[in-house]
């Protein structure tokens, strides 16, 4: 009779450890799950204040567009460059393609400031600086906020690639977040033409 209880004894001996390996297991992997889940929350958050920023300068560039028309009214393709943009911008659903259209907002603002040259009265007038003294201000916390949000989306993307994270991340939807990367224009090295502002 003592061996016989024994024999039971050591029959649950392989059900006991089976189960406190599963639970173990799944212990460890809603652990990896509410990391991503916090991670992602982060990804969202740094996110949305790169969109503020964005919304930000977005408010700021009808009234530099209405001043510099007040002196550069003829400058219709800039305008158009600009609308053109803004209305991407507008029209963007993912965060893919809000990062493609303020790149080119980006661009087309480029375009405004560059009338600084062709229009040296637009350097004395007040408005104009005010709004572009606000503009840089805007585009130095929206550069801050994309290298936030670029970290916190190296972390995500790294966890969410790692082992044992991986195997069930695209399982419970947690997808590669992207890049807010410069856009080539920016890549390219600005072209300094020091004879025609000499003549």
């Amino acid at each position: 009779m003592l061996v016989a209880r024994r024999n039971r004894s050591g029959s649950k001996l392989p059900l006991i450890i089976g189960i406190a390996v599963v639970v173990l297991i799944a212990f460890l992997a809603i652990g990896q799950y509410n990391n991503l889940v916090n991670l992602e929350e982060d990804v969202d958050n740094k996110w949305a204040q790169v969109d503020n920023q964005i919304k930000r300068r977005a408010d700021l560039i009808p009234n530099l567009v209405n001043t510099v028309k007040g002196v550069a009214g003829q400058e219709q393709k800039v305008y158009g460059d600009i609308a053109k943009a803004q209305a991407s911008l507008a029209q963007a659903a993912t965060t893919e393609q809000t990062i493609q259209a303020d790149q080119q907002v980006t661009t087309s603002l480029r375009g405004l400031i560059a009338l600084q040259m062709t229009y040296p009265e637009l350097k004395s007038n007040q408005q104009f600086q005010a709004l572009m003294d606000s503009l840089e201000g805007t585009e130095n916390r929206l550069g801050i906020a994309r290298k936030d949000y670029n970290d916190v989306v190296t972390t995500y993307n790294k966890k969410r690639r790692s082992f044992p994270t991986s195997l069930y991340a695209s399982v419970f939807g947690f997808e590669k977040k992207p890049y807010y990367e410069i856009s080539e224009s920016d890549r390219e090295n600005p072209t300094v033409d020091f004879e025609s502002d000499s003549q």
